[in-house]
């Protein structure tokens, strides 16, 4: 199958199709957009010809394109169904799904590199009130995370019983973002474990930023 992406390296929503895509051992090209460069590559008119939203990632299947990261891994669970990042019971999907929501709907999008743009820009915020403000909402997340993990990981080693899943697939990224902002990750000792036990996993070490071909 002909799997184009459309990524960036520092982009925790493409880290977490990397880490998919990875993980269900699917070939794909790499397209770098660099979101800085020129103004942001994303928001030239041949890449919004592909992806209206300006956003990456974005998937290219067979000639059609798919946006958002959660949705992507979702489409990926289902073309290539082995090894599963939904457990078996609709509850239990319903829970993984959740804390995955969590990270994607609640934590990254407050801190992702437009809100940090636009709060310098707007409203003449400097790195200081920046990073306080990205420190707020990790922290509102991961709190209520730290706890989830606690009711359900069999292991201590995943968020969700004792094998990867979309949970997992987006803790490690907001963990990498959470660690470039400087962030205290002791004051959520179960998360930083399963952090660290993940990214030494290949599909994980494979996904770093720092191991794409567009790292500067």
């Amino acid at each position: 199958m002909a799997l184009r992406l459309y990524t960036y390296w520092r982009s925790s929503a493409a880290y977490r199709v990397r880490i998919a895509l990875n993980l269900k051992r699917l070939d794909y090209q790499s397209i770098p957009k660099h979101l800085v460069r020129n103004g942001g590559e994303q928001r030239d008119p041949a890449y919004l010809s592909v992806n209206p939203q300006g956003l990456v990632p974005a998937l290219e299947h067979d000639g059609a394109v798919l946006a958002q990261s959660l949705a992507i891994c979702e489409y990926l669970e289902e073309i290539a169904p082995r090894p599963a990042l939904l457990p078996g019971g609709p509850r239990d999907r319903a829970v993984v799904r959740s804390m995955a929501l969590s990270i994607a709907c609640d934590v990254h999008p407050l801190n992702n590199l437009g809100v940090q743009q636009y709060l310098r820009r707007e409203f003449g915020q400097g790195d200081e009130a920046v990073r306080r403000w990205t420190h707020h909402w990790i922290a509102r997340g991961f709190v209520a995370l730290e706890e989830l993990v606690a009711r359900h990981s069999a292991d201590g080693l995943h968020c969700y019983g004792d094998t990867v899943t979309l949970a997992d697939v987006c803790l490690v990224p907001q963990v990498y973002n959470a660690r470039r902002a400087e962030y205290d990750l002791s004051r959520h000792p179960r998360l930083a474990a399963v952090a660290a036990s993940l990214e030494q996993q290949p599909a994980f070490v494979a996904a770093r930023p720092e191991a794409q071909p567009d790292a500067e």
